[in-house]
């Protein structure tokens, strides 16, 4: 049949995007092939994400959800359409985005992996329940049936709980914590810090800051002395002053502004009922953040920490409850799972596979990802990003689906290389179904595993947009247009920092932690020195994540403050050092009115020049009215925000630039307030605020904090942000770079700077920009430590802190410590064998 075979060949090999102007890519036409795994590379900003999510990814779902009848889609958030000329051939589109975001308190790792849906159903439908009598009735049909259970015991008959009765979202929440496991109780410690005051002095700080100080005088009518030491009170006066009863006394005081006696009825609100008639006052974050120093978390005392009611921890299967399976890790569930179906009695046990298949599915692939050492109880607060990054890979990738395009928006952040195998492993399974993979991505060992490479460049923001080169590895490797290719084929120095000397590496002094036993991290004593650059590496799940961002900050901030320290942390010496902080790539801002001017302090010194202008004066216009927030001068048809939202019936809300102001934020008038800048042209100000921080340096000589301020952002290579741009649009290790913007430059050896994986997002040129900033910060005395995988930042460190050797069980201690030099010896570090 020479036909078929002639139309077989016809098949379509390509993806075609013909003029794509997404965001800043410049009307490019690029072929992207199909059923391969495809890389797309470039510098931050160049407009990889703009060609892998704005237009394969948002082209693809939306002709998908076209397809759909009109009622299904009355009821989706729709895409609009990408601005592109054309895309041919282009298939069904999955997208896994960066940056997963950071789950709320009821999220667990059960709950991200959806695995607790099939557990809870297992436990609903296959498991023995308990009659309101307190006996056990044999597993059946009926709940599934929806019928009625009569227990064999007492006869008494009840209906089974569903699933949704087991879970902790729901109506199976634990009463006393309502399903989060955690209790706050007042914090006696904190209520009175300074025990060598007297309470006349103020030693009971809620009385001045919650509570009307009247409570002093109160307290002094039953019996306690106020003018002694707080220390040297009896255990009778303390218990007064902070559990006396709530009930009204008689008092005699002198008003303080007439200087006349008085006297009334007032009730007494003791130390700890002063906090909580506060905390049941709460309205908003604020308040709540006055009053959380005084309170302190506790594992609740009825469900021990399950979040599960006791009616939901009732039912049994295979002799444990809900509770105790979702304590499980998953590499221990897994067989328990498995042994359920022959647990049962025969006419049970088709539907209990079908339950236990499903629950299988879901957890091969998290096993691939080497996700086992997690319990499905796990708090999903507490995992690393990289964790929770696999979690969703799995969920995106469960069903064995063909001719689908995946779209991988940095799939390896947060992996250590050594994990990056069941990365690549996941990757190829999807290729071999038979479906495309797109990933945008700056690990070169990952870009080294695809098989075509599309670079974009050959800078960010303006200067980038284009293809610069495109092709088989080996070809872009070769090619000199290309700045990836050095990195792909080694060919480039990688220390660029001043090595260390060991012997010098703790003569500034060190920062000393120990710790106690805290999820699958066993006690730790460790030092890190002061005023060097120290990096925690390990594979994912060894306990970077729980060593720094849960005990080494809270010790520190609790150190501080003089507060006490977190349960599981022993101790913490840190002399000298009075302020952390911890850089991390949550987005900056909810919303758009928040701007890289606002953020970075520009725009209020720009606001203040133009007020001083000839022409402002002719307006009579002041700072004030130069905000597009507040200000006069700002645009009356979006109300400053730059863009206007269509209700268009049937079809999502179009956001569009506003009509009027072309998506500036400022009226007309604005554009009439102009100032000469030193580069001889004149400009307005919504005209500045729609140029890049580099273009705008080169424009306003002359005006000094403005050159400091925006020098700042072009060093943290930043250079290519427009001043208008919207905080929360920008990508991870933007937002972390932008943080950083108003510590640079002061003296810093006070203070500990902790980064969370700050290259996600990177390009090896710009962790090189980062590595010169992490410099500054220690020329200025800062003690920097960062939790990393990148191996150019480990390479770069001066003192190495290697956690393993595995992850969860398998890790949790230091295996190594030192200089890069020394960890290259060390035989069980798993980060030595990549370095």
């Amino acid at each position: 049949m020479p036909t078929e075979d002639k139309k077989r060949k016809m098949l379509p090999g390509c993806i075609e995007v013909r003029g794509a102007k997404v965001h800043n890519l410049k009307n490019i036409d690029v072929d992207v092939p199909l059923h391969e795994i495809v890389a797309i590379a470039g510098v931050s900003g160049s407009g990889k994400s703009s060609l892998a999510l704005g237009a394969l990814y948002a082209e693809g779902s939306r002709r998908y959800l076209e397809s759909l009848s009109t009622y299904t889609r009355r009821r989706m958030t729709q895409a609009e359409r990408a601005d592109v000329a054309d895309v041919r051939y282009v298939p069904a589109a999955l997208a896994l985005r960066q940056r997963p975001g950071v789950p709320g308190i009821r999220s667990t790792f059960g709950t991200l992996s959806e695995l607790l849906n099939s557990l809870r159903l297992m436990f609903s439908r296959l498991a023995s329940h308990r009659c309101p009598n307190g006996h056990y009735c044999p597993p059946s049909l009926s709940v599934a049936a929806m019928q009625e259970m009569t227990c064999p015991v007492c006869g008494e008959k009840f209906y089974g709980p569903g699933a949704e009765e087991l879970a902790f979202n729901s109506t199976g929440a634990c009463p006393t914590c309502g399903g989060t496991g955690v209790v706050r109780n007042v914090n006696e410690a904190a209520l009175v810090p300074d025990d060598s005051k007297t309470i006349d002095e103020g030693a009971v700080v809620v009385w001045g800051t919650l509570m009307w100080s009247l409570m002093k005088d109160i307290v002094r009518t039953m019996g306690v002395r106020t003018d002694v030491p707080f220390r040297d009170l009896t255990p009778e006066e303390k218990e007064i002053v902070y559990h006396g009863e709530l009930k009204k006394h008689h008092i005699h005081y002198v008003n303080p502004n007439t200087l006349e006696p008085a006297e009334m009825d007032f009730n007494y609100y003791s130390a700890v009922n002063s906090v909580k008639n506060s905390l049941a006052k709460v309205r908003d974050e604020k308040g709540m953040k006055r009053l959380e120093k005084y309170l302190e978390e506790d594992v609740c005392p009825d469900c021990r920490g399950t979040r599960l009611s006791e009616a939901a921890r009732a039912p049994r299967l295979r002799g444990i409850g809900l509770d105790e399976a979702a304590a499980m890790t998953l590499s221990e569930l897994i067989p328990w799972v498995q042994g359920v179906p022959a647990s049962l009695p025969e006419e049970m046990r088709p539907m209990a596979e079908n339950i236990c298949e499903s629950f299988m599915d879901v957890s091969k692939r998290l096993m691939d990802l080497g996700l086992g050492y997690l319990s499905l109880d796990r708090a999903a607060s507490t995992l690393s990003t990289g964790e929770r990054q696999r979690v969703q890979l799995a969920r995106a990738v469960r069903n064995r689906t063909t001719g689908v395009l995946y779209v991988l928006d940095e799939p390896s952040i947060g992996l250590h290389p050594y994990n990056l195998k069941g990365l690549t492993g996941v990757i190829d399974d999807l290729r071999a179904d038979g479906n495309s993979v797109v990933l945008v991505d700056h690990d070169t060992q990952v870009l080294k595993h695809a098989d075509w490479m599309i670079e974009m460049g050959k800078g960010a923001g303006a200067d980038g947009g284009t293809v610069i080169s495109e092709g088989r590895i080996e070809d872009v490797s070769k090619n000199p247009e290309s700045v990836i290719g050095p990195y792909l084929s080694d060919q480039y120095e990688s220390r660029i920092r001043p090595a260390a000397q060991p012997d010098a590496m703790f003569e500034r002094g060190f920062i000393h932690l120990e710790t106690g036993l805290i999820h699958t991290v066993h006690p730790l004593d460790v030092r890190i020195p002061m005023g060097w650059l120290t990096v925690v590496t390990g594979v994912s799940g060894s306990g970077k994540t729980t060593m720094v961002l849960e005990s080494l900050i809270p010790a520190l901030r609790a150190e501080i403050s003089g507060q006490k320290l977190p349960g599981h942390v022993k101790n913490i010496e840190a002399e000298g050092i009075t302020q952390v902080k911890l850089i991390d790539a949550t987005p900056i801002g909810i919303n758009v009115r928040s701007t890289v001017a606002t953020y970075a302090n520009v725009h209020d010194e720009l606001r203040k020049v133009y007020a001083k202008t000839a022409d402002a004066k002719a307006h009579s216009c002041k700072a004030g009215d130069f905000s597009y927030n507040t200000g006069k001068l700002r645009c009356p048809t979006c109300d400053g925000t730059g863009e206007i939202s269509l209700d268009v019936q049937f079809l999502p809300d179009v956001k569009i630039p506003c009509p009027d102001c072309r998506g500036s934020r400022y009226s007309r008038e604005a554009f009439d307030i102009r100032r000469r800048a030193k580069d001889g042209k004149e400009y307005s100000l919504p005209e500045l605020m729609n140029m890049s921080v580099d273009q705008v340096l080169h424009a306003l000589g002359g005006l000094r904090l403005l050159q400091q301020r925006l020098q700042v952002l072009h060093d943290l290579g930043l250079g290519y942000l427009t001043l208008g741009e919207e905080t929360p649009g920008l990508s991870g290790g933007e937002a972390q770079r932008l943080k950083l913007a108003s510590e640079m430059g002061k003296g810093q050896s006070d203070s500990v700077f902790v980064f969370d994986e700050p290259t996600i997002g990177l390009h090896p040129q710009d962790v090189r920009t980062l590595l010169r900033v992490f410099q500054t910060l220690i020329d200025h005395g800062a003690t920097v430590v960062v939790i990393e995988h990148d191996l150019d930042v480990i390479k770069n460190a001066d003192y190495i802190i290697d956690m393993g050797p595995g992850g969860g069980k398998e890790g949790g201690r230091i295996i190594a410590c030192g200089t890069p030099d020394e960890i290259r010896q060390s035989p069980e570090s798993l980060t030595a064998r990549f370095l």
